[in-house]
């Protein structure tokens, strides 16, 4: 009963831990990705499709994403879906290829991208304490039902402590690398 408490309590804390890695891949450093793209949906005909089921994405360079549409009627929905998606980049077509360039980034918009950062990973650690809590709450119910001892219990909430820290620490590392990921020139 025990481990399955502190195990689903550690799948949960993984997911979010994992959430914020995604949500961290779309926030643009100083090098494009194509995880920029990730949430451009495109209008093929009539259904919003993500970006990459209807063109291939590459990053020849390390300022630059091209895009290689599937069939070149799709340039035009592509470069609106990009320019509504509010990127802050500027997409430019050969007629074949559509090119984005991104700009270098201000030392204050890399301090605000930082800020952000660790405004997110906050956020997770909120969301670290509250699951920690549930599993807490779930053991005392289980102690109330007789089903552990208290001792079972102490050690258990330890244990829980224990894995939140871990996870906390887990946090600080995902920010920490992203951080210098944005702050390097």
């Amino acid at each position: 009963m025990i481990k399955d408490v502190i195990a689903s309590m550690n799948v949960h804390m993984d997911k979010t831990i994992e959430a914020l890695r995604k949500d961290f891949q779309k926030i643009r450093t100083g090098r494009a990705t194509t995880a920029l793209l990730d949430d451009v949906r495109v209008d093929f005909y009539g259904n919003p499709s993500p970006l990459s089921q209807v063109a291939t994405l590459a990053v020849p360079e390390a300022r630059t994403i091209t895009i290689q549409p599937w069939d070149n009627k799709m340039i035009a929905p592509i470069e609106k879906a990009i320019l509504n998606a509010n990127l802050g980049l500027t997409p430019a077509n050969d007629g074949k290829l559509i090119r984005l360039s991104l700009p270098p980034l201000t030392e204050e918009r890399r301090k605000d991208i930082v800020k952000g950062l660790k405004r997110d990973a906050e956020d997770s650690k909120v969301a670290l304490r509250n699951i920690r809590r549930d599993a807490i709450d779930q053991l005392k119910k289980l102690e109330k039902e007789k089903q552990i001892s208290e001792d079972d219990l102490k050690r258990a909430e330890k244990d829980v402590q224990d894995s939140t820290n871990s996870h906390v620490a887990k946090i600080d590392e995902v920010v920490a690398h992203k951080e210098k990921e944005v702050l390097e020139v």
